[in-house]
């Protein structure tokens, strides 16, 4: 709960856990965790390790030392300079737009099993919903429209947590009836096979399944104790994502063969499947609307907030007047449009891929990417504000003056940089193409992603610069 203290809120230990639970878990991502069948275990163990904990505590030492708003942007600004400071948040921020198709392209194929479940793996259908259900909330915004922490709130528990627990419940029951499985058990089948790199290459989307701690980490000085209690919350949420993501990752494999396993509507075949068996296929539809009112909510609760990151920049003249416009509600418009128009364009490899899962994976890995280059750039920044403002008060910091920042900052570097390029190899589970071509696409929309940034930079102008008001 959160009480006062000292007119402060303090947010205990419990209350912190859910809200990082709320930014890792997502229903959507089980299907690609089932693909990997019992070595999840050993995947979710080397990303926990590696960049879960390192991202989690460098955060949490970034956001009590620096409390005004802006998160990396400030962090980064403050250790390498405004150009790295810039470069950083446009990465968190871009991320998203290839992100958006991913997560809507599973909204369209839950949406097709209420009324027709063929329609899932309809190229079309899929990116019509993307298109139409991502321009719609763009426009909702416009008039300021922002989905309330209430609404959220409801739409994270009755659209994840809700179904979760019933395909886990389904599983369960599955096993304790003894009903024929495709998931059996032995000792080899928790180790991944490393003869060939497209057999961990999905390893690159867990990244993304357990990155923005960053966003919670504004919430660790609220925290009484933070020394103590801000890892220990991380460490309930890990243990609580682990067992939601493994249980109900295995629940799909159980009735799913490895090989079979939609990335997009894999979750929907394992609850179809399991309904059918018990009787209960009446059930589908409902669950379907429930997982669809969850994944908009989710998107409907980012979509704005990373664009308004991004417009905080303004006031260093770091973005083009053209995209410092905001209308009566307050929205920058323009930066929305200009979002919305780059999802649509990412929104067209659903077309041309081989299948509706090779387009899914594909913007999960360039998202996973995108993102990583940010995080890389946090840790390096992390080690840097030890030398360059050791005197500023962090109520969270990591253990040891100088050796505990580097152990843990370097591992979060390695981290990123092995899932950047082991998400450049075709995964052997899934129809890529042409692998030079795959290779091509993730390289050069990475490349560009990166340069823009930079060239807006290089080209800055005094005049961008937003003056308060009452200033000439």
């Amino acid at each position: 709960m959160i009480v006062r203290s000292n007119s402060k809120r303090v947010i205990s230990v419990f209350v912190l856990a859910m809200l990082n639970v709320s930014i890792m878990a997502s229903l959507r991502n089980l299907p690609l965790v089932a693909e990997l069948g019992y070595k999840s275990l050993f995947f979710f163990a080397v990303v926990g390790l590696t960049f879960l904990i390192p991202c989690a505590l460098v955060s949490a030492e970034l956001a009590t030392g620096w409390t005004k708003s802006g998160g990396i942007y400030v962090w980064v600004r403050e250790a390498l300079g405004d150009r790295w400071g810039f470069f950083s948040i446009w990465m968190q921020w871009v991320h998203n737009v290839t992100w958006y198709p991913a997560i809507l392209a599973f909204v369209a194929a839950t949406l097709a099993y209420v009324f027709n479940p063929e329609l899932a793996e309809n190229k079309v259908f899929i990116q019509s919903v993307v298109l139409i259900v991502f321009w719609g909330m763009t426009l909702i915004n416009y008039f300021g429209i922002e989905t309330s922490t209430i609404v959220s709130t409801i739409g994270v528990i009755i659209g994840t947590i809700i179904p979760g627990i019933f395909i886990i419940g389904l599983g369960i029951a599955w096993f304790a009836l003894g009903k024929p499985t495709y998931l059996t058990f032995h000792a080899q089948a928790l180790i991944p096979d490393f003869s060939q790199w497209g057999n961990i290459v999905f390893l690159a989307g867990l990244f993304l399944a357990f990155s923005g701690l960053e966003v919670s980490a504004g919430y660790a000085e609220e925290v009484k104790n933070p020394q103590k209690n801000y890892p220990r919350a991380i460490i309930i949420a890990a243990i609580v994502t682990f067992f939601l993501f493994i249980l109900g990752a295995l629940s799909i494999a159980v009735v799913i063969p490895e090989a079979n396993i939609g990335l997009v509507s894999g979750l929907m075949e394992a609850l179809q499947l399991y309904l059918e068996q018990y009787g209960l296929s009446w059930i589908l539809p409902v669950l379907a609307i429930l997982l669809v009112i969850g994944a908009i909510a989710e998107v409907n609760s980012w979509i704005i907030g990373p664009v308004k990151a991004l417009y905080t920049t303004s006031i260093h003249g770091n973005l083009p007047p053209f995209f410092q416009n905001l209308n009566k509600h307050g929205m920058p418009t323009h930066l929305l449009f200009f979002q919305a128009i780059i999802v649509t364009i990412v929104s067209f490899i659903i077309l041309y891929m081989p299948t509706v899962s090779t387009s899914y994976w594909i913007m999960t890995a360039m998202s996973a990417q995108i993102y990583l280059i940010m995080y890389i750039f946090m840790f390096i920044s992390a080690i840097r504000l030890r030398y360059t403002h050791p005197h500023v008060t962090r109520v969270y910091k990591i253990p040891h003056p100088h050796k505990g920042i580097w152990i843990v900052s370097c591992l979060g570097i390695l981290a990123s940089v092995f899932a950047i390029l082991i998400g450049f190899v075709p995964p052997t589970l899934l129809a890529t193409g042409s692998a030079i071509i795959y290779f091509c696409l993730l390289f050069f929309t990475l490349v560009i992603m990166s340069a823009v940034p930079l060239i807006i930079y290089q080209f800055k102008k005094p005049s961008w610069v937003i003056k308060p008001k009452g200033e000439s």
